[in-house]
Parts: structure tokens; C-alpha cells; sequence
């Protein structure tokens, strides 16, 4: 039952969230926020990624040569910045990620 409940309560705040913005159309936000804002999808990738490619494991610090997430989340920074194109930032990603997974003797196979 605690579940159910936890389930509809973010329901309501998310459904809040989501349609305030359709409820009151005419709401502006002040240039500060809306500056804020711009950060907000490079906060939340960075929040995702870097935990993945620093704890592999998800327990353990790898901060090692054999890490192949940290050499390719590394290289596809580099591939991303040099490039500036999101196809071929996440090709190239791919790429370099399982070619070093397939190097290092990690795949699966």
C-alpha cells in the first residue's frame, strides 16, 4: 500500500508541475531564471554520466587504464568538443567504447 501511495504522490507533483505551465500561460520568469535554466540539462547529463563512468560497479572507484567507460566518456568529450556534432559525438562514443571493451577483454562474448 506505502507504494501505491509514493506512486500517486509523484503522479500529483508531476502532473502540478507539468500542466502550472499550461494553467497560467502569461507566467514569465525573471532573465535570472530563465538564465538558470540553460544550465539545467548540462547539470543533469553531468549528474547521470559521471557517476557511470567514475563507479562502473556502482561501488567501487575505477580510476584505472582498464576503465573503458572513463577512457570513453573521456574520448567522446574530445570527439564532442572537437566535432560539435551530437551524431557524431555518439557514434564515435559507441565506437570507442566497445572497441576498447572489445580490446581490454571485457565484452560478454
Amino acid at each position: 500500500m506505502e507504494n501505491w501511495i509514493l506512486i500517486l504522490g509523484m503522479l500529483a507533483i508531476t502532473f502540478a508541475t507539468r500542466y502550472s505551465l499550461f494553467a497560467f500561460p502569461d507566467l514569465r520568469f525573471p532573465q535570472a531564471v530563465r538564465q538558470a535554466l540553460h544550465y539545467v540539462p548540462t547539470a543533469v547529463l553531468t549528474a547521470i554520466v559521471v557517476p557511470a563512468m567514475l563507479l562502473p560497479d556502482g561501488r567501487n572507484w575505477a580510476l584505472s587504464w582498464d576503465n573503458a567507460y572513463l577512457l570513453a566518456g573521456l574520448a567522446t568529450i574530445v570527439i564532442a568538443v572537437v566535432t560539435r556534432h551530437l551524431l557524431a559525438t555518439i557514434g564515435g562514443g559507441l565506437l570507442i567504447f566497445f572497441g576498447l571493451r572489445w580490446a581490454l577483454g571485457q565484452l560478454p562474448i
